[in-house]
């Protein structure tokens, strides 16, 4: 939490919020945690930060990131972030890291989507987001995502609407080269670490 960070290259910075049972004195209380994986250049993972605070928080993000560049994270260098859709985070990591662009996690994404879509459905939509998600360039994504608009939007308008809010940021990884898609698409690192904190 405190080792110096300025001889690491960092491009890739994939951040959560994770809830931990923690005991405080003579009870267990749940305890927001921030974590930081960033990639290097490389391709080594390391992580980077794991700091108490409210995920919700915008001012906690800003103190988070704050304090990764305070020992020696070069921020410049921090092409993607990836993340969930938490209040007030993309706004702070843009704002710390103003060369950088933000993918959303697909799963969460989907997640936000289904919640909105009747059971008959869900299997279907499902399957066509895989399809958006997995195109093999951007423009065959966006292909797909014009016919699943024309095909849904008539029988399930909110759940529509909430995909096409964030699509444009859930497709950023296709900037990046192709070799590091699967990695990029999710969260799926991160939350991985999380359930080895908890075990």
């Amino acid at each position: 939490r405190q080792r110096d960070l300025s001889e690491e290259r960092v491009q890739y910075l994939f951040v959560d919020g994770v809830n931990f049972d923690m005991r405080m004195g003579d009870t267990v209380e749940k305890v927001p945690v921030l974590t930081a994986i960033g990639v290097t250049e490389s391709g080594v993972r390391l992580v980077l930060g794991l700091q108490s605070g409210d995920k919700e928080s915008a001012s906690n993000w800003r103190e988070f990131f704050k304090d990764l560049k305070r020992r020696g994270l070069q921020g410049h260098l921090v092409k993607l972030g990836i993340m969930d859709g938490l209040t007030g985070l993309e706004k702070v990591f843009q704002e710390e890291f103003t060369k950088a662009k933000i993918q959303r996690c697909q799963v969460h994404v989907s997640r936000n989507v289904l919640a909105k879509v009747p059971k008959k459905y869900k299997q279907d939509i499902s399957d066509e987001m895989r399809s958006i998600f997995y195109a093999s360039s951007k423009e065959k994504s966006l292909l797909f995502y014009e016919s699943f608009k024309t095909k849904w939007e008539p029988l399930v308008p909110s759940a529509v609407s909430c995909l096409d809010q964030t699509i444009d940021s859930c497709l950023t990884f296709f900037t990046c080269p192709q070799e590091e898609w699967i990695s990029l698409r999710t969260t799926n690192i991160i939350e991985r670490l999380n359930k080895e904190f908890k075990r």
